[in-house]
C-alpha cells in the first residue's frame, strides 16, 4: 500500500460536502459535482460533511481528515493520450495521485499502468466494466469490483483498496458491499466538467475555478481524457501549495 495514501487517509472521520440528487429507476443517488454548493467558513462544501457523517459506517467518504491537504484524483475509463502528460507534471512537482482504473484501461495500457505504480500513485478500483452497482444484483456487484481486483493483483502484482463508484451512482446496498470486498469508497468535495472531449473548458478559467474551490480535505476528482487539465496541472499544484495546502 502507498505510504503516502495510507497515511492520509487512515483515520477517515467526518468531512465536507456533495449534494446527492435521487436515481430512483436504480433507487440510487448520485454524487453531485459540487457546483454552487453552500460552504462553511473554510471554504468546504457543506452536503459532504452530512455525506460523511451518513455514510462513515461503510467507509465512504468524499473528504479526508486533513485539512492542510488536498487529493488528487483520476479517474480513467480510456485513455486520450494526456495521461504521460500528466504523470510527467506530477513527477515534476512531486505529487502522488490516486488513479481510479477500469477493466478495459488496465488490459489496454498496460506501460501507462506500470508507470503509475513504479512512481508511487495509488491505483484505484472504477470498475471492471464501469457499471453502476445499483442496478446489479449483489453477486453481480461483488465480481463487477472483485473480478478487476484480481486482474490487477495477477497481473501487476498490486492489490487495490479504493473503489470509486462508476457515474458516482450509488446505494447502501452498492458501499455495503464495496465494503464487503475490502474495500474503501472514495467519492470526491470538488470536480467540475472536465470529461467531454469535444467540448473542453477554457484552461484559465478552469485554473480559477478550481483554485477558488479549493478546500482543506478536499479530494479533488478529475478527467485524464481533459486536455485542459494536462496543461494546467502544473500551474494548479503550484496555485495550491501557494495557498497553504499539501498535495
Amino acid at each position: 500500500m502507498n505510504r503516502w495514501i495510507a497515511g492520509m487517509m487512515s483515520g477517515l472521520l467526518t468531512a465536507a460536502v456533495i449534494p446527492v440528487v435521487p436515481v430512483s429507476a436504480v433507487s440510487s443517488q448520485v454524487i453531485g459535482y459540487g457546483q454552487g454548493t453552500a460552504v462553511d467558513s473554510e471554504n468546504r462544501p457543506l452536503d459532504a460533511l452530512a455525506f460523511d457523517e451518513q455514510y462513515a459506517e461503510y467507509d465512504a467518504y468524499a473528504t479526508t481528515p486533513d485539512r492542510s491537504r488536498i487529493i488528487l484524483t483520476f479517474d480513467q475509463g480510456y485513455e486520450n493520450g494526456y495521461t504521460a502528460q500528466i504523470l510527467d507534471t506530477l513527477q515534476e512537482k512531486n505529487v502522488s495521485a490516486i488513479f481510479f482504473l477500469t477493466g478495459d484501461y488496465v488490459k489496454k495500457e498496460t506501460e501507462l499502468v506500470e508507470r503509475m505504480i513504479a512512481e508511487g500513485h495509488t491505483l484505484g478500483n472504477h470498475g471492471m466494466t464501469h457499471a453502476s452497482l445499483p442496478t446489479l444484483s449483489e453477486s453481480e456487484a461483488k465480481a463487477e469490483i472483485m473480478d478487476l481486483h484480481q486482474y490487477v493483483l495477477d497481473t501487476y502484482d498490486y492489490e487495490m483498496q479504493y473503489f470509486r463508484c462508476p457515474c458516482g451512482e450509488y446505494s447502501e446496498a452498492a458501499l455495503e458491499t464495496a465494503q464487503e470486498c475490502g474495500y474503501r469508497t472514495l467519492f470526491w468535495s470538488d470536480a467540475y466538467v472536465d470529461w467531454k472531449t469535444d467540448a473542453q473548458p477554457d484552461p484559465a478559467q478552469s485554473l480559477e475555478r478550481l483554485e477558488e474551490h479549493a478546500h482543506g480535505g478536499e479530494i479533488l476528482l478529475l478527467h485524464a481524457v481533459s486536455s485542459t487539465n494536462a496543461e494546467i496541472l502544473g500551474d494548479l499544484i503550484d496555485a495550491l501549495r501557494a495557498d497553504g495546502y499539501t498535495l
